[in-house]
């Protein structure tokens, strides 16, 4: 026992000195989990914010300026002009310098005056349809506000207090009171660059030893080929702790999400699931012979994982043959376990059933990989 770790100490050490010694790489494997986060974290959001709106004022009336203004006290649209026709205002969509529109007839004001119903055209730019659903809800939101205020005042002018309403509903949203996109996406970030990171570095790593042909000089020393495997492999684990503890420390400091469960069970939950990723690139540098072999062969898995694990699309909202497939995917399962822990902090038997589908992906990932790697050393 104390030769092996001898020789497995030495192996790391000398793994360790080669990153040392490229500089570059490691700056990059630990800057790309800060980069990528302040780029998803700000740009991957479905947040409704200044939404560019025309607006067509036929009226021009007391009354039709109070509903604009309704829409610009918002921070969801942003004003970028009143027109007085649908001519201007189409030229103002079709060069994109408007997602949508307000349209208010030439007789709002009296329409709102006689008590009737007065009717106004929402249109929006359906070719972002995700954007278009929330802008659609925005407005309607702001429309039934401000007609809410209308009713109020005629009732005024009549005389009548304010009815009581037959119906009340008191909205609670738990865990994400204010529904922050970011709550959402920089927990799944930590699972997708934990997963690109590992699987990727470990690929590159043994397939450069292959490369250089120094891997042969490796199989004749008296070194396991499992001490090799760990040997090579140690370092990067190293860097994925690192990286994960940068991206939880810049998540819960610049963005605020919160963490509600202790880190020793992050940290540990994340370490199971680095088991997969090391898996994966292990696979990858068994199967490939060049680098670019790896990388294509590591990618081929990750963007999969990607659009299958919940990371951006609810699985609830897929097909059921993509949702099943789904469930080769080790991310799925650290996902659902991340964000839970973060934003829930539940006890850890609630989340059992993703914990040992994990551990049996990891488990599996790594011993197949591994004696597919022995194979290729003997």
């Amino acid at each position: 026992m104390g030769a092996s770790w001898h020789r497995l100490r030495a192996l790391i050490r000398k793994e360790i000195l080669q990153i040392l010694r490229d500089p570059n790489s490691l700056v990059i494997a630990l800057l790309i989990p800060i980069i990528e986060l302040f780029l998803l974290g700000y740009a991957a959001t479905h947040d409704v914010r200044n939404v560019p709106l025309v607006v067509v004022d036929a009226d021009r009336r007391a009354a039709a300026r109070e509903l604009v203004d309704a829409y610009r006290a918002t921070d969801a649209f942003q004003v970028v002009a009143v027109v007085a026709s649908e001519d201007a205002m189409r030229e103002y969509i079709y060069a994109g310098k408007a997602r949508a529109a307000l349209v208010l007839p030439p007789d709002y004001t009296d329409q709102v005056r006689t008590n009737g119903t007065a009717t106004v055209a929402f249109i929006i730019d359906g070719s972002e349809p995700t954007t278009a659903t929330r802008v659609l809800s925005a407005a309607q939101l702001i429309a039934q506000h401000h007609g809410a205020k209308l009713q109020q005042r005629r009732l005024e002018r009549m005389g009548v207090g304010s009815p009581q309403p037959p119906l009340e509903m008191r909205l609670r949203v738990w865990y994400n009171p204010d529904l922050k996109d970011a709550y959402f996406m920089i927990p799944g970030l930590i699972g997708t660059i934990l997963y690109a990171l590992t699987s990727v570095l470990t690929a590159n790593a043994i397939v450069r030893e292959r490369e250089r042909g120094t891997i042969e000089q490796l199989i004749v020393t008296p070194i396991r080929s499992w001490e090799l495997v760990v040997g090579k492999i140690a370092p990067y684990v190293l860097i994925a702790f690192v990286d994960t503890l940068e991206v939880l420390f810049i998540g819960s400091v610049w963005f605020g999400v919160p963490i509600r469960s202790p880190l020793p069970w992050i940290i540990l939950l994340s370490g199971l699931f680095l088991i997969s990723g090391l898996g994966v690139g292990l696979w990858a540098s068994a199967m490939a012979h060049t680098q670019q072999e790896a990388m294509l062969l590591t990618w081929m898995t990750f963007l999969p994982a990607i659009f299958l694990s919940g990371f951006i699309f609810p699985i609830e909202a897929m097909p059921k043959a993509l949702q099943i497939i789904s469930y080769i995917f080790p991310l799925r399962y650290y996902l659902v376990i991340i964000r839970t822990l973060l934003l829930k902090g539940v006890h850890l038997q609630a989340l059992m059933g993703d914990i040992l589908a994990l551990m049996a992906f990891g488990l599996f990932i790594m011993a197949a990989a591994a004696l597919r790697f022995r194979k290729r050393l003997e």
